[in-house]
């Protein structure tokens, strides 16, 4: 029987067990920690996803980072790719503020749900697909449990091909050829609308492959299919 509550699916993926070696070496990183980090208690375990219940605004993104969400337990926090998501939320309306450093930093979203194709962090930020499928149950229950949603934000290939899946289990029919992922892409269904967006990783903030302006464009296209 799958969860009914994003409250029960956050209890499951904390306790989750599925990738041994994702777990051993989230672990890992916990006890080595970064310099900047050393008087920090690693969360160390799967993070679930984080929002507001009723949101109509789905995102998802790949995975936690080592020594951010792996570190806070919260999704896309306490790292440079957090920063830059919340911030462009924050500058939307969809968060209170901009900064995402712990659990209890105050942040609260606004509209928008936030969660992950995968749940612990991966070695190089690379998961394989097994690890990706052992992880997928997540996404199928968060996408029953978040009944507001009519948009959701794929923040790269990985997690859009993760919801392409899903949103076909479910009974949306995927055009052919399937949609190929590019920021700004968008797929169309009868009450929901799948858009695309680059990661919002350092690897393209850092050199401009994704600005500020490229993402706000992306929230305004999703403010404007909901």
């Amino acid at each position: 029987m799958k969860p009914s509550t994003l409250q029960s699916i956050h209890q499951s993926v904390l306790q989750c067990a599925r990738c041994p070696e994702l777990r051993s070496y989230c672990a890992q990183v916990g006890i080595e920690k970064r310099k900047a980090y050393l008087d920090w208690d690693y969360h160390a375990k799967p993070v679930p996803g984080f929002g507001d219940e009723n949101a109509w605004l789905w995102i998802v993104g790949l995975a936690p980072a080592a020594h951010g969400a792996n570190r806070t337990g919260r999704m896309f926090t306490g790292d440079q790719s957090g920063n830059f998501l919340y911030a462009g939320l924050h500058r939307n309306g969809l968060a209170n503020q901009s900064i995402a450093t712990s659990i209890n930093d105050g942040l609260r979203l606004k509209g928008v749900y936030i969660s992950a194709a995968l749940r612990c962090a991966p070695p190089a930020n690379k998961p394989s697909p097994e690890q990706l499928s052992n992880c997928k149950s997540y996404l199928f229950d968060e996408y029953y449990a978040l009944k507001k949603v009519n948009v959701i934000m794929a923040l790269g290939g990985i997690a859009w091909n993760a919801v392409m899946h899903i949103l076909s289990h479910a009974g949306c029919s995927i055009p052919v050829p399937k949609p190929k992922f590019s920021h700004c892409a968008l797929v169309k269904w009868d009450g929901i609308s799948l858009i695309g967006c680059y990661h919002v990783s350092q690897q393209n903030t850092f050199t401009g492959r994704l600005t500020p302006e490229m993402f706000d464009q992306a929230i305004t296209q999703a403010g404007e299919l909901a």
